[in-house]
């Protein structure tokens, strides 16, 4: 059976497997993955193949990051692996050298992207660190990126750069942060990448000078590209993430009714959610700044939920599909442990009207996470947009002590 999948599956991407009884296991150690764009901007990213519990597994590597991916299977000269909630995994093929050889896929919903994959076992270099870093780029960065669409966004980069030009970072935007980010800077030229399974990107740039990032780009997935450019500044700051998403006029408080992935229906003005202090999570299992966000909802959770602390997440799958949204949304609760309820809206993110479909008392939903602050007397309170997650070290902490400080005051209360 498990041979029938993976030829299967391996034909859907048009890769056909080359089953051999003799062929060697994948070895364990650290790997260098490339996802081969077709205009040769490559996106490249390390892994490491290991055991745990007797089970063949391997981790992502980004920066700090070790993200754990199990569901790993040979046959043969055969590999598939999933990647965790993001509906993208990899077809390979086992070469005679021990490298691997396929194509990675992923899914988003409305269509299919294949992207050309090779890996090396045994190299542990990201991108090359054979020449002297012509300039230190460490430190806090006012970013503008420049949309395909002829907008602007503004972000904030933080980087910490090696003597030997090895360097991690991240960007933090309105909605949420790139997560983990890693590369080099090899004489006068900047490679930082980040894959996870959500996101898979580089950022490139010429350095000029240590004060400014001009003709920089940023590469993602199969054909993304976006320009960026930035100017040192220490005191670079973003708007409120307090501000970004209202409710509408004369509205102070939320009315849903949707099913959970258990198949129970919740309603915020069930009796479980009376006299509580209740957060609103709104998130996504392709979102990868929800994955951040959750793994601190949920820990929050089981530490505060006998205070009085309830909280309900409001999925929006790439799919309006009940059973389909339910079954992507599963493994990400497991992941995380999460013990509080994630309701199915029924409502893809893809669909303009989303907001005024699940949640007409918000002006609109702007980005994903955003968590909805309620006190015990139902009303709204606070509206946090986006998820800076661990990857950007302090800004993550500050929020953590923000976010518990406000819920601590809103505790104190009455009801």
């Amino acid at each position: 059976m498990l041979k029938k999948y993976l030829f299967s599956f391996c034909l859907t991407l048009g890769l056909v497997p080359v089953i051999n009884a003799q062929t060697a296991h994948l070895k364990p150690g650290t790997w260098r993955g490339v996802l081969q764009r077709p205009d040769g901007n490559n996106i490249v990213f390390n892994f490491e193949t290991a055991t745990l519990k007797g089970k063949q597994v391997l981790y992502v590597l980004n920066a700090g990051e070790r993200l754990l991916v199990d569901a790993l299977k040979q046959k043969g000269d055969s590999v598939w692996i999933q990647m965790p909630f993001f509906a993208s995994g990899f077809a390979l093929q086992l070469e005679k050298d021990g490298n691997l050889k396929g194509i990675y896929t992923k899914d988003y919903g409305v269509r299919k992207e294949n992207i050309p994959f090779f890996a090396t076992h045994g190299n542990a270099e990201r991108y090359p660190l054979n020449q002297t870093p012509a300039v230190d780029i460490s430190g806090r960065w006012a970013v503008t990126f420049g949309t395909n669409k002829g907008k602007t966004e503004q972000a904030i980069g933080e980087f910490a750069q090696e003597p030997n030009g090895k360097i991690t970072g991240t960007f933090l935007t309105p909605t949420g942060d790139y997560r983990y980010l890693e590369g080099a800077v090899n004489g006068d030229s900047l490679h930082l990448s980040g894959f996870d399974g959500g996101h898979a990107f580089v950022f490139t740039a010429l350095l000029q000078g240590k004060d400014s990032i001009r003709n920089a780009a940023m590469y993602s997935g199969l054909k993304g590209h976006m320009q960026w450019a930035a100017q040192k500044n220490d005191t670079a700051q973003l708007p409120d993430e307090y501000t970004y998403t209202k409710m509408r006029e004369g509205e102070n408080r939320l009315h849903f009714r949707f099913r959970s992935t258990s198949g129970k229906m919740v309603s915020l003005d069930d009796a479980a959610y009376k006299n509580k202090v209740v957060i609103i999570q709104i998130l996504g299992s392709w979102c990868p700044n929800c994955m951040d966000e959750t793994a601190f909802l949920s820990n929050y959770y089981d530490k505060n939920h006998s205070r009085g602390v309830e909280i309900i997440g409001l999925a929006y799958e790439r799919t309006g599909d009940f059973e389909t949204s339910r079954k992507a949304l599963i493994p990400f609760q497991k992941r995380y442990q999460v013990h509080y309820p994630f309701l199915v809206t029924g409502v893809s993110v893809t669909d303009e009207r989303r907001t005024e479909k699940t949640l007409p008392q918000l002006e609109s939903i702007k980005a994903f996470p955003t968590s909805i602050i309620i006190d015990k007397k139902g009303e709204v309170r606070k509206i946090h947009s986006g998820f800076n997650g661990p990857g950007t070290g302090k800004h993550y902490e500050e929020f953590k002590k923000e976010f518990e400080a406000l819920i601590d005051t809103l505790l104190k209360e009455p009801s």
